[in-house]
């Protein structure tokens, strides 16, 4: 089962990160690492959310979500996780 992870982010995300970023991208790469986080990435211009794709049950998005740096500290001013049917591709 693949779910995405929609983020909507504060308005100066940008500056606002910078102490959370290295920590937020930490967390990423070891769900990735595991097979768990297939892919992930911020809109741009504007930045003003990210799509986060995992892959598993919607247990590991919970975890991601309440460990992440920038959900903790206020970055994300909303979320929401989908289950998504995947109809061409892995």
């Amino acid at each position: 089962m693949h779910f995405l992870l929609l983020y909507d982010f504060v308005e100066d995300m940008a500056a606002r990160r910078i102490p959370f970023r290295e920590a937020h991208l930490t967390l990423a790469r070891a769900a990735h690492g595991r097979g768990e986080l297939l892919m992930a990435g911020a809109f741009d211009d504007p930045l003003d959310g990210a799509v986060l794709v995992f892959s598993g049950e919607r247990a590991v998005v919970e975890s991601f979500l309440a460990a992440d740096p920038y959900v903790a500290n206020g970055l994300v001013t909303s979320w929401r996780v989908r289950a998504w049917q995947v109809g061409v591709g892995g």
